[in-house]
């Protein structure tokens, strides 16, 4: 991401009821109409499938480690990958 100087885009008075605030440092200006992560990509979609596949390879009986090695990661986030899935198989469950 590129930076743009707020004195060349911004009304003087603006810019000076900012600096009452900030002065000097970097902030962030979030866009009006925020898109969901993933909204624009595939991305969403790919982890949430490879995630079903890690939970499902371990319930077949793969082992932590042998998924992190298939997959990349570390046994961490393979760890993390398998509780959220669990959770949300029972949130799943709860609703229906």
């Amino acid at each position: 991401m590129s930076y743009i100087k707020a004195e060349d885009i911004l009304p003087k008075e603006l810019l000076e009821t900012i600096q009452q605030y900030v002065h000097g440092q970097l902030i962030y200006i979030p866009c009006k109409e925020k898109q969901e992560w993933g909204s624009s990509t595939n991305s969403k979609v790919f982890f949430r499938e490879r995630n079903e596949r890690i939970f499902d390879s371990f319930n077949s009986g793969t082992s932590a480690k042998d998924l992190a090695l298939l997959f990349s990661l570390s046994e961490k986030s393979i760890q993390r990958i398998l509780h959220d899935q669990r959770l949300a198989k029972t949130i799943n469950i709860v609703s229906n």
